[in-house]
């Protein structure tokens, strides 16, 4: 056997001998007396995914509507997508109809710039539009959607009592999707209810959804197959490349990228070095698109914060605990460009995010 295909049996065949003792741990952590929200309940929820993930999938369900709630940047992102490249029907669901019409104009300017541009037909852009709704009525948009996509704040109280909600209005059949970014799927899965909470799962875009490929599929401690199978499928439907993540608090992505972000304001904080020099030699020392704090500023100061805050409370780890400039800048209202000014002043920006 030639050495790279029996280095790939090697690892197949030492992922199939994990199964077993990690099955037998989540087993024997059955009946531990812990308290809520603690590592042990976190242990469970991740080797229950992983199990879950590893045996073979049903067919997805057939999704033609999905609801999206919340028109801010992430919620409008992912309605782009999902009429334009997945060719579904939409309804974009905010409680401020404003923000709704916002939008839906931002929608519309995506699309004539890449009609502009040549890469997208005119007749392309009219039927992506046509697909494209917006309501301000939540049970009315949940009873009609085969998936729903919340996008609201990352703030964990606010998704459980969405979910809460959504397990009421939406169809029995009907895949309830969190594009949290690092609250627990589990928890939020609990609120929408025993019934639904099988059809709760984390899929988590990446910002400016258009651009970026990855969608983190997480699901959680109930999360069914069939679930995850038909969210798999959508993702690919919008031509995204998924990864797969157990319910851990702040996933893949952003256990990864917040920390970095954060000791960059610490960096800053501690008068290290100025922004633009922070920024600079991330940016042409590692070969990154943007430095550390621009890019906080791209995502939003008060997501950072919040996923931040995520962490240390549910790692317990002092190395997560947020910078104070962080939180002495979401207080003063610098949120990064969706507010004109956060590291960096934006006050000039022509274009600010929906």
């Amino acid at each position: 056997m030639p050495p790279l295909l029996a280095l790939s049996a090697v690892a197949a065949a030492s992922r199939r001998a994990l199964l077993p003792p990690i099955a037998a741990a989540v087993a024997a952590c059955r009946g531990f007396s812990s308290p809520a929200g603690s590592t042990v309940d976190a242990a469970i929820s991740a080797g229950e995914s992983l199990l879950a993930a590893q045996q073979p999938l049903p067919p997805p369900l057939d999704v033609r509507t999905v609801t999206v709630v919340g028109a801010g940047q992430m919620g409008v992102g992912i309605a782009h997508v999902a009429a334009l490249a997945a060719g579904l029907n939409v309804l974009l669901v905010d409680s401020n109809s404003a923000q709704v019409d916002k939008g839906l104009r931002f929608i519309d300017a995506l699309l004539e710039k890449d009609v502009q541009r040549g890469r997208l037909s005119r007749e392309d852009k009219q039927a992506a539009q046509s697909r494209l709704q917006a309501s301000d009525d939540l049970a009315a948009a949940a009873a009609a959607a085969d998936l729903v996509v919340e996008a609201v704040p990352e703030h964990p109280a606010l998704k459980r009592e969405l979910f809460a909600t959504l397990g009421d209005a939406a169809k029995p059949s009907a895949v309830l999707a969190t594009n949290t970014s690092s609250v627990s799927v589990t928890r939020i899965a609990a609120a929408a209810g025993r019934a639904a909470a099988p059809r709760v799962i984390g899929m988590h875009f990446m910002n400016p959804v258009p651009v970026m490929k990855l969608v983190e599929v997480i699901p959680g401690l109930q999360t069914s197959p069939l679930t995850l199978a038909t969210t798999l499928d959508v993702a690919k439907r919008m031509g995204k490349v998924t990864a797969l993540s157990m319910d851990y608090p702040g996933f893949i992505a952003n256990r990864i990228l917040m920390p970095y972000i954060n000791e960059a304001v610490y960096v800053l904080q501690e008068g290290v070095a100025s922004r633009e020099d922070i920024d600079t030699t991330m940016r042409l020392g590692t070969n990154v698109p943007m430095g550390p704090l621009t890019l906080a500023d791209f995502i939003g100061l008060d997501t950072c914060l919040a996923i931040m805050r995520v962490l240390h409370g549910q790692l317990g780890d002092s190395k997560y605990r947020p910078a104070p400039l962080l939180m002495k800048y979401v207080d003063a209202g610098r949120l990064g460009r969706k507010s004109g000014q956060g590291f960096y002043d934006y006050s000039n920006t022509a274009t600010k995010a929906a």
